[in-house]
């Protein structure tokens, strides 16, 4: 599957999924899984993340490695299609706390820690020094979208 994907969209699901890899062990657990799918819209049960991770886990290693989160990840994605961006607009609001319409390093850092992967503030810049499109030391809401939907652009 990886080998029919653009490479630029590997790089922006390799860049979720290392962000979504608390522990940094190339494994994502249902905990971590479910942090990712709610970012997306979805709610799933802990039930659902444990099946969904029983039927990915290829090495029944409990955890889902990249490859497997790919195939996870296309299969979700697919079945919000047609829910246009209202999903990612629910995502941004998740990061942007203060609700200005921006994500700066604080209110990512937060989100962080809450989802137990605390980064320093210099993993931190580098974390929106990547997506800051405009260079203004923040994530707008447009650069959030524009980040998460480029790949859909690029299908249509």
């Amino acid at each position: 599957m990886e080998d029919t994907m653009e490479e630029e969209e590997l790089e922006e699901w390799r860049t979720i999924f290392n962000l979504f890899d608390v522990d940094g062990d190339q494994c994502i657990t249902g905990e971590e899984l479910g942090v990712v799918l709610r970012s997306m819209g979805q709610n799933p049960s802990d039930q659902e993340l444990k099946e969904m991770i029983n039927e990915m886990d290829e090495d029944d290693s409990g955890t889902v490695d990249f490859q497997e989160f790919v195939i996870l990840m296309k299969r979700k994605t697919a079945e919000n299609e047609d829910m246009g961006n209202d999903d990612i607009e629910e995502a941004f609001k998740v990061f942007d706390r203060n609700n200005d319409g921006a994500i700066c390093a604080d209110e990512l850092a937060a989100v962080m820690v809450s989802l137990g992967n605390p980064r320093t503030p210099e993993e931190i810049q580098e974390m929106i020094a990547e997506e800051d499109k405009d260079k203004d030391g923040v994530i707008t809401k447009e650069e959030f979208v524009s980040m998460l939907t480029e790949k859909r652009k690029k299908k249509d």
